[in-house]
């Protein structure tokens, strides 16, 4: 339902072209398995499991693996064992410094 009275143009935004946008960007990282989780942490502070954690907040009624199952395209481990890579402790460092910079209120 979309929030006419929030002063935030974002929850004005109708549902439907939300939930479209949503599911290309789902479906842009399913393609770009490249783009690695701990990099997307590292550089955002968000990845494709806290998408998946974003959607049961929301109301997904699955459990955590079925809603990464549906982010990932396939089963986690699936996903991990065809695409993951080591992560570097460069990489963890990054991760962790992004980390530091979500707000508690933007969930």
């Amino acid at each position: 339902m979309t929030d006419t009275n929030s002063s935030d143009p974002l929850d004005r935004l109708d549902d439907e072209v939300a939930a479209a946008a949503f599911r290309r960007l789902v479906r842009h990282l399913r393609h770009r398995h490249d783009a690695q989780n701990i990099d997307l942490m590292g550089l955002a502070g968000f990845c494709r499991n806290c998408l998946a954690d974003w959607i049961r907040d929301a109301g997904y009624p699955e459990d955590k693996a079925a809603a990464r199952e549906l982010i990932h395209g396939m089963p986690q481990d699936q996903w991990k064992a065809r695409h993951q890579t080591a992560a570097s402790e460069e990489q963890i460092a990054r991760m962790e410094a992004s980390l530091t910079r979500n707000r508690a209120d933007l969930r």
